[in-house]
């Protein structure tokens, strides 16, 4: 997992409260297990006219021009505005590799459905809750002639407007240091590994006959 750096980048916003899992990555897509390619299929009921399968050419396929990503100023953005409940539904964590694979680093919502907020983390993703108020602020801004860039420094936790309005969010002290070292609940305990080596060898040496291979042949 990368490394969590302060960035800027182009907010796509996405009006609409609830939106699960299934649409931000279809069930049919989810035959696999390898994190990467997944973008193409982001939101893509939603995205494409045509119903997609996995194995296709999507570069053919029909894109829809009022969708949100589809729109020239925010093709490659890097910041999802969003409202209640984001990644509602299933537990899938196929719909944060499709985010991560598209590009997308921050999601900024006014709720989200706590699996999902979960795997944000797991994968790299700095999901931001900010009042009503805040996030019709930024909508507003978002859907102006020029769209909205903002920074985001997870360091100070603020959010920089580009007439330099601060915004501030609340994160997990943890959580911001995992996503600022690039490190999973995996990464962390593997940082741990040199006194998990000494603990097992401990361990094998004051219990010996946990380690035996009762299936082996006697000679």
């Amino acid at each position: 997992m990368e490394k969590f750096k302060s960035f800027k980048g182009k907010v796509a916003p996405m009006d609409r409260s609830n939106i699960d899992t299934d649409a931000i990555i279809p069930k049919q897509y989810l035959k696999s297990v390898n994190k990467a390619g997944f973008g193409v299929n982001l939101f893509d009921e939603w995205r494409y006219f045509d119903k997609g399968e996995p194995g296709m050419d999507h570069t053919k396929r029909r894109q829809n021009p009022d969708f949100i990503l589809n729109k020239e100023l925010y093709r490659n953005s890097k910041i999802l505005l969003s409202r209640k409940n984001f990644g509602c539904g299933s537990s899938r964590e196929h719909a944060a590799w499709a985010i991560v694979d598209y590009g997308i680093k921050v999601i900024i919502a006014e709720s989200f459905a706590d699996i999902f907020y979960n795997n944000c983390f797991k994968n790299g993703i700095l999901p931001i809750i900010l009042p009503k108020s805040e996030i019709e602020l930024l909508m507003k801004l978002s859907f102006g002639q020029f769209g909205l860039d903002l920074e985001i420094n997870i360091e100070k936790q603020i959010i920089i407007l580009e007439n330099y309005k601060i915004i501030l969010f609340e994160l997990d002290p943890y959580r911001k240091r995992c996503l600022m070292a690039g490190l999973d609940e995996i990464g962390k305990t593997l940082e741990k590994k040199n006194k998990i080596s000494e603990f097992e060898n401990y361990h094998k040496k004051r219990h010996p006959w946990l380690f035996l291979d009762i299936g082996a042949k006697n000679g």
